[in-house]
């Protein structure tokens, strides 16, 4: 039996000091994500794991807001390594019951801290009224039938995780339990109002709502429910500081994750994923995929950017609301994903920096050497003739190449299959000609990339990168990103042009 872990050191916050975050990224997106906090933010202690970034940070809720590769936004309130694994289901209930809620103060403070993100410094007697009900629990509990009430008004639901609308793909490398628990409330009908003459403490303590979305992965989940959890420590909170539970418009969502490489356990500071942007009409790629692209493009001021076959134009849209002083263009074949770019376009008020045209990506109405930057998703799938189709994708290539200028940079998003093949069509740079490692498991350098201040960064590259001293005509590979799209994955491959175009 593993012997306990130290107790959790509390993150001690105040208003006026940098608070500790975590930010969930899809996997692959990490690297992105913690650079940017640095460069949009200027935070310290980053610490990137599978699927999340920790970072303390001075940010309000606006700044925080605009950071473009992460996915739901936390206030972190503990960061603990893996809990004891022990046979006694009681025993382990305990000690996460103490580690999530182990000093009454400790939560007031941290509630007062949410509070004042969220633009409440005007509600100066929330904090002192909060003190007062945890100071009056012990004596009102003395009333069974308070008592009664309050274990009778928490229940556990337990519903299928859907990690696309948490904003949270792939967090954990291992398998999760599959199950996401919620405390929730009885009807309001069962609480007294403020106003109903009952009495004003039992009114106060249940004045503020929450609920509990417990995830835990890994040793722990062989032994206990994410539902077990969610219940034990709604159930202690309620009990602790007077709150009620509420799973459908709760005052703060309390969220815990438990696996085999650390405990966690936050408050989101936004309803909605950072990756809803507001401005898109019709979703295509995932908007944060699409700003990571954009971001290894290395925009500048009056670049002109081109996706020859930009669908519903997302690349275009995260890099224009990013980089705002460039020019970018779009083209496509169909008339349909033009027509849902154009909408795309128009919601966020783009009009002037993004221009559509029909036209096909193997002849395009474009003068060589024309952009600083080429930037595309290249369709997959049975219904794309690309996925099967060889001489296509080298057509597609030699004319991304040709309308780009030496120097410039191309920017490519492959399915498996179209990086096996696009290795399959790459040259050693000495000329002779060799296929690329279909596996991708030789190593590689790392690349250079622009972060969101024009700055550059280094990305360290893993062991699933293809051969970079392979190229194809004048465009020489610079880096290679495994991401996931949620259901497959993907690779971001990133070329420099270094010549005029060259023979295939």
């Amino acid at each position: 039996e593993a012997p306990p872990p130290a107790r959790s050191r509390l993150i001690k916050m105040s208003p006026a000091e940098p608070g500790r975050f975590f930010c969930t990224a899809g996997r692959g997106l990490e690297p992105f994500l913690a650079r940017e906090v640095q460069a949009r933010l200027g935070a310290t202690e980053v610490d990137s794991v599978v699927g999340k970034v920790f970072f303390r940070a001075a940010a309000r809720p606006g700044e925080l807001r605009k950071l473009r590769s992460g996915e739901r936004l936390f206030l972190l309130l503990k960061k603990h390594g893996p809990l004891p694994v022990t046979r006694s289901r009681g025993k382990m209930l305990n000690e996460i019951k103490s580690f999530v809620t182990e000093e009454p103060e400790y939560w007031l403070d941290i509630i007062s801290v949410w509070r004042k993100l969220h633009g409440h410094e005007g509600k100066t007697d929330d904090v002192s009224e909060e003190k007062s009900l945890a100071l009056k629990r012990n004596s009102e509990e003395t009333n069974s039938a308070s008592k009664r009430q309050k274990t009778e008004q928490v229940r556990a639901i337990v519903s299928e995780e859907r990690q696309a609308e948490a904003g949270e793909t792939c967090v954990a490398p291992e398998r999760t339990s599959g199950q996401e628990c919620c405390i929730e409330s009885k009807t309001s009908s069962e609480f007294p109002s403020k106003g109903s003459g009952e009495n004003p403490t039992v009114n106060e303590k249940l004045s503020f709502s929450f609920r509990v979305s417990c995830r835990c992965s890994g040793a722990i989940a062989k032994i206990l429910t994410s539902q077990e959890i969610g219940k034990a420590i709604g159930i202690a909170l309620v009990k602790q500081c007077g709150w009620h539970a509420d799973l459908r418009d709760p005052d703060v969502e309390i969220f815990v994750h438990l696996n085999d490489i650390h405990s966690v356990v936050g408050i989101p500071l936004f309803r909605l994923p950072l990756a809803n942007r507001e401005y898109i009409q019709t979703a295509g790629l995932r908007s944060t995929v699409a700003w990571a692209m954009a971001s290894l493009a290395e925009i500048s001021a009056g670049a002109f950017v081109l996706d020859p076959m930009c669908g519903l134009g997302m690349i275009l849209l995260e890099a224009a609301k990013e980089w705002p002083e460039a020019y970018y263009w779009g083209a496509d074949i169909s008339d349909s994903q033009l027509e849902g770019a154009d909408g795309n376009i128009r919601t966020a008020g783009l009009m002037d920096k993004i221009e559509l045209l029909k036209a096909s990506v193997k002849a395009l109405p474009l003068p060589s050497e024309s952009f600083d930057s080429v930037i595309s998703d290249i369709p997959f799938g049975k219904k794309f003739k690309t996925t099967y189709d060889a001489q296509l994708l080298t057509d597609i290539l030699q004319e991304m190449e040709r309308v780009l200028r030496v120097g410039g940079t191309l920017v490519l998003l492959l399915s498996q299959e179209l990086r096996r093949r696009v290795d399959d069509l790459t040259v050693r740079a000495g000329g002779d000609s060799a296929q690329a490692s279909a596996d991708g498991n030789s190593g590689a350098a790392p690349t250079r990339a622009p972060s969101v201040d024009g700055n550059s960064f280094s990305l360290a590259l893993s062991g699933e990168e293809a051969v970079l001293s392979r190229h194809f005509g004048s465009l020489v590979p610079e880096g290679v990103y495994a991401v996931s799209l949620g259901k497959t994955d993907a690779f971001i491959h990133k070329y420099r042009k270094v010549s005029a175009a060259g023979h295939w």
